[in-house]
């Protein structure tokens, strides 16, 4: 029998007020959920998600109270954030769904202080939440976990430390076939062609990271899940190979004799001699432009930053240039020799973005010196020069 507009609006308000609890405790979850449409679904068995949308079936509502409503609500925004959907490539899906499973788990229940109340249904029984090694989830990828698990127990795994029986395996598992206790079937309509919605859900964790750390008053993320975390230090870590994109431009300086370190052979002696040190390599003169057009995000500009940091570090601190920013003017570019300066300079801009400018300024202002090489870091919506 279709459910009442009534009973509808019932089971929304109960989502709705799910949502509020958990942005008032658990302030990341529920800054990302804000992002998700919840929906009410006859035809889903428990709850599902397509990267858009949460779903609940009624009679699930029905048997879970408001502290497991919150839970589940905390794992779909997980799998959502994580990308899962679109991980499993050519794995088996269903061990793949307890993978996932098991690792977005175990980060609520770190969330929790490892309180197993927390991702504890009472009528479904403990959540997945162990490695098959009986390590907690939240210290691997997905991926990582479905390489331990056995393919032979797909239907069976359960990763309590007791010997229980096979009614309460079936219980612990959700009572359905794979061990997941939600619907994964949908993650198949949340695949991302262009990558769009990927990038977009990676600013959007940034942002309720930052949000987050600002009101806590520091820097210290204790209250962001461990996957989280471990995806905010990939973001802030340099992405590109730069000793390959800058080979052209290595310059070997030959360092003839040292004493750091001293000859070895005379450490005998009452005499510190000098020792052989060969070349060194340093690449200079190198004209880094940040674009800081309207278009450019936050988030842009800090892995712009991170870049230039990621190529200082790549060459050992012998990376020296210039830093400046542009949109539709220049601001003049500021010469650093190490990673403490480059963060010192402060981006400016925010208007139109041209290109042809950057190549305009250094015709006209650097022609005495030109750069080694002009490094760009944008966006990319502005037209190219010819």
């Amino acid at each position: 029998m279709a459910l009442s507009n009534e009973q509808i609006l019932g089971y929304n308000k109960r989502l709705l007020l799910s949502r509020m609890r958990i942005l008032t405790k658990n302030g990341f979850y529920g800054l990302l959920l804000m992002h998700m449409i919840l929906t009410i679904d006859e035809s889903c068995e428990t709850a599902a998600t397509d990267g858009k949308r949460i779903y609940f079936g009624p009679k699930f509502l029905d048997d879970i109270s408001d502290s497991e409503l919150d839970f589940i609500l905390m794992h779909e925004i997980l799998h959502v954030v994580l990308r899962h959907c679109e991980r499993d490539g050519d794995r088996d899906p269903e061990i793949f769904n307890i993978a996932c499973d098991i690792v977005v788990n175990s980060n609520i229940l770190k969330t929790f202080d490892m309180d197993l109340k927390s991702i504890t249904l009472k009528k479904y029984g403990e959540s997945m939440h162990l490695t098959p090694d009986k390590k907690e989830g939240f210290n691997y990828t997905a991926e990582e976990v479905y390489e331990m698990l056995p393919i032979k127990s797909k239907s069976t795994f359960n990763n309590s430390n007791s010997n229980e029986s096979k009614d309460s395996q079936n219980k612990s598992s959700g009572n359905k076939k794979d061990g997941t206790i939600d619907d994964h079937s949908r993650w198949k309509d949340a695949i991302d062609e262009d990558n769009s919605e990927n990038e977009l859900w990676i600013r959007r964790v940034v942002n309720a990271a930052e949000a987050i750390s600002i009101q806590e008053g520091s820097e210290n993320r204790g209250g962001l899940p461990q996957c989280v975390q471990r995806l905010l230090k990939e973001l802030k870590d340099s992405q590109i190979d730069w000793r390959r994109i800058l080979a052209d431009f290595v310059q070997e300086e030959v360092c003839d004799y040292s004493f750091s370190p001293p000859d070895k052979r005379f450490s005998d002696s009452p005499f510190f001699l000098p020792d052989f040190n060969g070349t060194d390599i340093s690449v200079s003169n190198i004209l880094f432009m940040i674009d800081t057009s309207g278009s450019m995000s936050d988030d842009a500009i800090t892995a712009a930053y991170s870049e230039i940091k990621g190529a200082i570090e790549q060459f050992d601190g012998k990376l020296e240039g210039l830093l400046g920013f542009f949109d539709a003017g220049i601001v003049e570019p500021t010469p650093f020799t190490n990673v403490d300066e480059v963060k010192r300079i402060q981006p400016a801009g925010g208007g139109g973005t041209s290109f042809n400018i950057i190549f305009r300024y250094v015709n006209e202002h650097m022609k005495d010196n030109p750069p080694a090489s002009i490094i760009i870091l944008t966006d990319g919506y502005a037209p190219f020069p010819s």
